[in-house]
């Protein structure tokens, strides 16, 4: 798939009920470490939930938590459940789901005891097959509320601190502190754009969950520049997210700037559902906060920043025009070298010299299988013929299934003029395609 799988939610359900259900550090520490996976900017840490260990998508832009992907989970209990409908991000209805309460869970010397959760029985909705890993659940703003949560993208390690002076006495030396607002659960940002030569004020989300670096959300004052291109986002809750990608003049974040940003711009009927605090125009995601160390504290509504080596890296995107994704696995027959050396079997042999044997053997193992899903129009991808729905069998004459699915998507986001050769199947034939990346923008 592309550099970004837009996970950007906002549950809206018909009921509000208030669960006592915050994460607690456990014992006399201060202190915990998370080791996360960062994918695609995003950050997945385990979390065990009613013992049994699942992943979970970190996201500050959601205010409950939510679990999915649960077919092949089925140890997992739950406890009081109910069936609610659920509404978010993207173009269609509402979707089916349980709401179950009274959950213990825990990671690390964090604990919550009694944990309400989301639960979204439609089995397409998966992003496991998008990100590369098993993915199970998104964890939000209970996970934030009570404590310090340091997101350091550079060690890879979330540290969650016991909300205290002498804790933000020793940030305050360190980081730059911003100040943020929490809203219905989420944190926001006052900063500022310079959008076609106008500068505006930008009131964001500031969304872990989402792997872009920007979105932003058009209205009387910002429209959409004239150099744009149609894609795909993401998917919400209720849909896939559709929009455009343009390059703004800059986006400040207090005394940090960033010249020419790609900026994603949602369309409307993909933002329909989203309950909007006043004065909102977009967020903030991970293609910005990977730049830095991120130390969020929801109750002194506060954000520490600190730049990390990555702050100068400049601003990608998948210039091929495909969104990859896996699609299932397969046995894949491997030749196994064997080196066995032949040895004296007998004393009348003492002066035999080993002799080395050339052996192979075959095994076989599973493989992911990549899938082509989405192609942009007027892309690179699509000029050449490549179609939604192809099967890749090979990349620039290597299997397919040596890369990771993010190491496919940085082949994507490569630099312009570099040529890619794919192989694919479609309708049982194998064709092969060459396409050269090129910027749109």
């Amino acid at each position: 798939m592309k550099k970004y799988f837009m996970l950007f939610f906002g549950l809206l359900a018909s009921f509000n009920i208030w669960a006592q259900d915050d994460f607690l550090i456990q014992g006399h520490t201060t202190k915990v470490t998370i080791p996360f996976k960062l994918i695609n900017n995003l950050v997945f840490i385990p979390i065990k939930v009613n013992g049994v260990e699942l992943n979970f998508l970190l996201d500050s832009g959601v205010e409950e938590t939510i679990l999915f992907s649960m077919e092949e989970q089925k140890g997992v209990s739950f406890n009081n459940v109910v069936k609610v409908k659920l509404r978010g991000l993207g173009s269609e209805e509402e979707i089916e789901g349980l709401k179950s309460t009274n959950n213990i869970l825990e990671t690390h010397g964090i604990k919550s005891s009694n944990h309400l959760v989301y639960i979204i029985l439609d089995q397409s909705f998966n992003l496991s097959s998008h990100i590369g890993i098993p993915v199970n659940g998104i964890i939000g703003y209970k996970f934030f509320r009570n404590n310090l949560v340091e997101i350091n993208y550079a060690k890879k390690k979330v540290y969650v601190y016991q909300n205290n002076n002498q804790v933000r006495e020793k940030l305050d030396k360190k980081f730059k502190e911003i100040p943020i607002s929490i809203e219905r659960s989420k944190p926001y940002i006052t900063t500022k754009a310079v959008v076609d030569s106008v500068e505006v004020p930008a009131k964001l989300l500031i969304d872990i969950g989402n792997s872009d670096a920007f979105w932003i959300f058009q209205n009387d004052k910002i429209k959409l520049p004239k150099k744009n291109f149609p894609d795909f986002l993401g998917k919400g809750f209720s849909g896939d997210i559709e929009g455009h990608r343009a390059k703004i003049a800059k986006f400040s974040v207090d005394e940090f700037d960033f010249k020419n940003p790609i900026v994603s711009f949602p369309d409307s009927t993909s933002i329909r559902n989203v309950k909007m605090v006043p004065g909102r125009i977009g967020s903030i995601g991970g293609e910005v906060l990977k730049r830095f160390t991120v130390v969020l504290d929801y109750a002194n509504q506060k954000l520490y920043l600190k730049k990390n080596s990555k702050f100068s890296e400049p601003f990608t995107y998948n210039k091929s025009g495909i969104t990859v994704q896996h699609n299932g696995l397969q046995w894949v027959q491997e030749t196994v070298h064997l080196e066995t050396v032949q040895v004296a079997n007998s004393l009348s042999d003492v002066n035999y010299e080993g002799k080395k044997d050339d052996n192979f053997k075959y095994k076989f193992s599973l493989k992911p299988v990549y899938e082509i899903v989405n192609i942009r129009k007027n892309s690179a991808a699509e000029k050449c013929g490549l179609q939604k729905g192809d099967i890749i069998v090979s990349i620039n004459n290597a299997v397919p299934y040596k890369y990771s699915l993010q190491q496919i998507n940085n082949l994507l986001k490569s630099e312009d003029d570099v040529w890619i050769t794919l192989e694919v199947e479609r309708n049982s034939l194998i064709l092969k395609f060459r396409f050269k990346l090129e910027d749109e923008l």
